[in-house]
């Protein structure tokens, strides 16, 4: 779910600065406005997920991308235009991130309510809740008051997210860098619990760990065996394969296939051969529990990241207010 192929740039500590909470989020933001907002949208990842049980996955991972880059303001979700390159093509994005259509339903759905009322930025927050309450795991109050950004950029995403081959030391760098702790890491980790990956983030696993020319030592045999299967050398790097043995039920089987040798990420292999996150790993796959109740806490400090910037509420998630829309988005809107 999060991904870079950059590195981290100092100047980017400047989006750091900006991870206090927002001062006015509170729980039923909506109640008298737009009273049937969360009900709306948690019916429309409902029918997204009987249509194709991978968008809760896929609307679940929105939150992340779009909460590390600046801030959860939906920046994630705006389309390019002439004269801004967004976030959608970049690196940890692009041919990764998926179900954009369904935050778009979720918006249409609620503009027909209560129009210009709730934010896309606040959508995500709630579908990303929703995702993982609709596939067996925890539900949980979300605070809801934030505006869309204005803009996007590609080379901030690229700058800020991590890559499927980030070690644990480096993940836990880069989530101190957002008051994000240890035990925070692993159990927003746990997001893969459901969902898929590209065979294009586990190749190198399989045959040139580290610039070795090796499979990576820590997987299970049996588990390689799979993977040489699913993830040929030469194959096709498109194909997908389940980031757990459970992939459309959230529950604590990824911490329990870490401790096996059976992580499809380097990633998320790593948060088990590294002492300092090991710990956590090893509590979450004996107490469920105890993870939902981490999970929780892990996404309400991520949905409190922003930016600090200018904002609206969007009519449309995919362009700011007054922009026109592209031709092709126009008419596959007036169908």
């Amino acid at each position: 779910m999060l991904t870079l192929l950059l590195p981290f740039l100092l100047h980017m500590t400047t989006a750091v600065a900006a991870t206090a909470s927002w001062s006015h989020l509170q729980p039923d933001f909506y109640s008298e406005t737009c009273p049937e907002a969360e009900s709306t949208v948690r019916e429309v990842i409902k029918e997204a997920m009987i249509r194709e049980p991978r968008n809760a996955a896929s609307v679940m991972r929105l939150q992340f991308h779009d909460c590390f880059v600046n801030g959860c303001d939906a920046s994630l979700l705006l389309d390019d235009t002439p004269n801004m390159i967004g976030e959608k093509l970049a690196l940890s994005n692009i041919n990764s991130l998926r179900s954009f259509e369904v935050i778009d339903e979720a918006k249409e759905a609620l503009e027909k309510k209560c129009p210009e009322t709730v934010s896309c930025a606040d959508i995500v927050i709630m579908a990303a809740r929703d995702a993982v309450a609709l596939s067996g795991g925890p539900d949980w109050e979300v605070k809801l008051g934030r505006k869309d950004s204005l803009t996007a950029s590609q080379v901030e995403s690229d700058n800020i997210m991590p890559s499927p081959r980030a070690n644990a030391s480096y993940l836990i760098n880069l989530f101190d860098k957002f008051n994000l702790s240890v035990k925070d890491l692993v159990a927003l980790s746990g997001s893969h619990s459901i969902g898929k990956a590209r065979c294009f983030s586990v190749v190198y696993r399989l045959y040139n760990q580290s610039g070795s020319g090796r499979p990576d030592p820590a997987m299970e045999p049996s588990f390689r065996e799979r993977l040489n299967k699913l993830c040929p050398r030469d194959g096709d790097q498109n194909v997908t394969g389940d980031l757990d043995s459970t992939p459309t039920v959230f529950d604590n089987q990824y911490f329990k296939d870490l401790v096996l040798g059976r992580g499809f990420l380097n990633s998320d292999q790593t948060l088990y051969t590294f002492a300092a996150t090991r710990k956590w790993v090893v509590k979450f796959s004996e107490d469920e529990v105890g993870f939902f109740d981490a999970f929780v806490e892990g996404m309400l400090k991520l949905g409190d990241l922003r930016s600090g910037r200018p904002g609206e509420i969007r009519s449309n998630c995919r362009v700011v207010n007054n922009l026109p829309l592209h031709p092709a988005r126009a008419m596959a809107l007036a169908y």
